[in-house]
């Protein structure tokens, strides 16, 4: 048995990259299904369920098996790490391409994002990393930005939005894509150093709107007003209700300015409960295991590894082969 976190702050580090791991594998299955596909077929997700095998995704996916989401979190946090807290971005691009190989040698059907490929394609051609990621406008920064919150303070602002910017440039170097990673990576940061999830969120909408001042513009909704906006229209409402409302006015697509926001209004539906939240998100459908693993770092990241459901972390582990302790450790100590 895995002996508890020795710190505060280590166990909200853990709870960050394991309710990240939590919301990926229980949104995994509903990924690219309808809201109402997913209530047909699982009537409502209430554990770990495998994929089904007409999944265009994730066919074949074994119940608690984590997907890019958490592989290229796990990416990220080893290049801070390697790098003595930087991020090389040809080194990123590197090694996106070499986990892509290994997916698609495995059969695997859960391959980089859109955004991601058309950026890691350029980088090929010759084209630099400050140009790869000019229209890169989806979530896939978002995603795998919560070992940075984990590594660094929120503040100095300008400072930290340099580390996430290192994560965002080779593949999302727009407006939009770092405001969103911005945000995420700011509410686990804040989390990790103590804060409610109300400070989480606070730092969250600060950071997304310095975020949005850097990078290629791109045209695109301010990521820091739809947050706060989802975060509001989830409060007091029902669960079926809420699920409806972000489902048909803040969006489930891959696209930054709907996911993001729609995790932070599963927050507020929640109030942080991690195994809750991750359960919601996952119920959304569309690219909910991405809003899953966003919303379940942020809420890991608040409420601490033992807040998790210790059978749902050892399942992840004992799926995925996953073992986030020692390297959480590690990139605490840039803190």
């Amino acid at each position: 048995m895995t002996p508890p976190p020795t710190t505060p702050a280590l166990d909200r580090a853990l709870g960050a990259y394991y309710g990240l791991a939590l919301g990926d594998a229980l949104g995994m299955p509903t990924q690219v299904m309808s809201r109402a596909d997913v209530a047909r077929v699982y009537g409502h997700v209430t554990g770990f369920e495998p994929a089904r095998p007409d999944n265009p995704v994730s066919a074949g996916m074994p119940a608690g098996a984590v997907t890019d989401d958490t592989d290229q979190a796990v990416i990220v946090g080893r290049l801070i790490d390697e790098g003595e807290g930087r991020i090389d971005p040809l080194r990123l691009a590197r090694a996106l391409v070499e986990w892509e190989d290994g997916m698609r040698a495995k059969g695997s059907l859960d391959l980089l994002g859109p955004s991601t490929k058309a950026a890691l394609e350029a980088v090929q051609r010759g084209v630099s990393p400050a140009e790869a990621g000019r229209s890169g406008s989806t979530n896939g920064a978002a995603m795998r930005v919560t070992p940075v919150g984990i590594a660094f303070r929120a503040e100095p602002l300008d400072t930290f939005l340099d580390h996430v910017v290192e994560s965002c440039q080779v593949t999302h170097d727009t407006t939009v894509g770092i405001a969103g990673a911005a945000a995420v990576a700011a509410a686990v940061s804040r989390g990790v150093d103590g804060g409610t999830l109300e400070d989480a969120v606070e730092a969250a909408v600060t950071a997304a709107r310095a975020g949005a001042r850097r990078g290629h513009w791109i045209a695109g909704a301010d990521i820091a007003t739809r947050i706060t906006w989802a975060y509001d229209l989830a409060r007091n409402l029902d669960e079926a209700t809420a699920l409806d409302r972000i489902t048909d006015l803040v969006g489930t697509s891959v696209a930054s300015q709907e996911s993001v926001p729609a995790a932070f209004a599963v927050l507020a539906l929640t109030g942080g409960d991690p195994w809750r939240t991750a359960l919601t998100a996952a119920n959304l459908g569309g690219d909910s295991d991405t809003i899953a693993a966003i919303a379940g770092a942020i809420a890991g990241s608040v409420h601490g590894l033992t807040a998790l459901p210790a059978e749902a972390v050892r399942t992840l582990r004992e799926v995925n082969a996953l073992d986030l302790e020692a390297l959480t450790a590690r990139l605490l100590r840039f803190r």
